[in-house]
């Protein structure tokens, strides 16, 4: 049987609530509860769920970069749930994450060429100037920013490019230093319509030529069903239904699930008008 690439088990992330007044115990609120599930090496696993479900502080907890109160994260055999940051950097290296908002999670003060080689410098320090130079314009190439055809390209800054265009770079960023698993904290949420499906794309076509997989974020039901192959749905810090995308989306389980499927609009305006004709008389 093959090993999964990530396992995770039972993880909760709890938190302590502001405030309790003097000599009150703090209440510790679950952000992440029991949490279980098993992610193969190249598959994409679209997780959803309301905001406030938990979503973006699980992939946090899978990084380490918020604490875990219980269970264990297992990251190609190894588990990395107590590793010092030392221990931490090889994971961290096959593990990247891309955020929300683009602009937001690059360094206004650094130029394209610097924010690429960043992780690299970082990770890898054995490799020289040229070949790192070398991985930063291999990286931009497979996001579509070819910085031979551009000469200026790397010395321009991010307030210099587009919405689509900076996750472009925060996506090479992260592909840069070769991973094995990208994690999606609502990637697309912040870009025009039109700029989502491009970005999904190229996420779907990386996952595709180079075998990454991917955990993939997100409150649009649509996107995930275009990019996954099993679909986790997240509740108040909880799985509450895990399938095959296909099953999950023609016959959900959950009431919740299914309250997630009916909120999503039609494009179509008859037809969305006769579906909420259907329900209105149905309630």
């Amino acid at each position: 049987m093959t090993t999964p690439l990530l396992e995770v088990r039972d993880l909760s992330v709890e938190f302590a609530e502001r405030g309790g007044g003097f000599g009150r115990a703090r209440k510790l609120l679950k952000a992440v509860d029991s949490v279980s599930f098993e992610l193969a090496q190249g598959e994409t696993l679209g997780i959803v769920g309301e905001s406030g479900s938990g979503k973006s502080t699980l992939l946090r907890a899978i990084l380490r970069l918020v604490p875990i109160a219980r269970g264990n994260v297992i990251f190609e055999g190894q588990d990395i749930t107590r590793l010092d940051e030392r221990a931490l950097r090889a994971p961290r290296r096959a593990m990247r994450i891309v955020f929300q908002d683009p602009l937001a999670s690059l360094d206004p003060r650094m130029n394209l060429g610097e924010i690429v080689a960043e992780p690299i410098v970082s990770l890898l320090p054995e490799l020289g100037r040229d070949a790192t130079r070398a991985r930063v314009e291999a990286a931009l190439a497979l996001v579509g920013l070819d910085a031979g055809a551009d000469p200026g390209l790397l010395n321009r800054y991010p307030h210099e490019f587009s919405g689509g265009q900076c996750q472009r770079i925060a996506i090479a960023r992260a592909m840069a230093v070769e991973p094995k698993l990208i994690l999606c904290d609502e990637p697309v949420s912040s870009l025009d319509v039109s700029i989502q499906a491009q970005i999904v794309n190229l996420l779907a076509d990386l996952q595709r030529a180079r075998g990454v997989a991917l955990l993939f974020v997100s409150h649009n039901l649509a996107v995930v069903r275009h990019i996954s192959r099993r679909v986790m749905v997240m509740r108040a810090g909880r799985v509450v239904e895990l399938a095959e995308r296909d099953a999950l989306y023609a016959s959900p389980r959950h009431p919740y699930t299914r309250a997630l499927l009916d909120a999503v609009p039609v494009p179509d305006p008859k037809i969305e008008r006769e579906r909420l004709r259907a329900k209105a008389a149905a309630g």
